[in-house]
């Protein structure tokens, strides 16, 4: 695996009545980018937070803001979390019908835009907007609350994309059950961003945060 791979730490598995902090301490532990796990209980069914929340957090560090909605519709929101500080906009293909026009958006706010796909969303969908992307983000559970199995049929999945996306630069992201026993198999596939959140937060320190990024970069041998 190329030392390029990125951990990106999903807050939602974070202790919210002190966010800054948490934010903060997983950065001193190592990670590269903080994932934003955005839903509406509508999309998905949980609710967690919205660009407020975002723009609250971003002067806590200046690591990428890897921003996923999970919501629908997305189109009317996506100036709001451009402006909270998000760098990366991650909507769901599955979220409305004009995804070529949101992700168009989401790069006229000067974002880069990524694509979801839910695991039973077949990659097909991406055919007609690689040139408009700057990351995948294939989903290993489905999505909507944190801690759940990852589901074994979507490293295969993960290395078609990869074929798809071919030499063109644009990041794979993977979000679900990452762990040190699965995040080899979905490196091997091609992916080179991780998201984890329950694998990165537990232990609620630095000194943990550290050992949990670490572990999860040596199975994949990277550092």
């Amino acid at each position: 695996m190329s030392k390029d791979l990125k951990i990106a730490p999903s807050i939602l598995a974070s202790d919210f009545s002190k966010l800054g902090q948490e934010v903060r301490d997983v950065v001193d532990a190592g990670a590269d980018w903080i994932h934003l796990d955005v839903m509406d209980g509508h999309f998905v069914p949980n609710i967690t937070f919205g660009p407020d929340v975002i723009a609250k957090l971003r002067p806590h560090t200046d690591k990428v803001f890897d921003t996923h909605l999970m919501i629908a519709p997305c189109d009317p929101y996506l100036e709001a979390f451009a402006k909270a500080g998000s760098d990366i906009i991650t909507v769901h293909a599955e979220a409305g019908p004009h995804l070529d026009r949101s992700l168009q958006a989401i790069r006229n706010l000067g974002k880069k835009a990524g694509v979801s796909l839910n695991p039973s969303t077949p990659e097909s969908v991406l055919e007609y907007v690689l040139d408009r992307l700057d990351l995948i983000l294939v989903m290993t559970v489905n999505p909507g609350f944190g801690g759940q199995k990852f589901i074994d049929a979507m490293v295969e999945k993960t290395r078609r994309i990869k074929q798809m996306i071919g030499d063109r630069p644009i990041d794979l992201e993977i979000d679900g059950g990452v762990t040190p026993e699965t995040a080899p198999l979905v490196a091997n596939a091609g992916a080179n961003v991780l998201v984890a959140g329950s694998a990165v937060f537990k232990g609620g320190s630095v000194e943990s945060y550290r050992g949990n990024i670490e572990a999860i970069r040596a199975s994949v041998g990277s550092n």
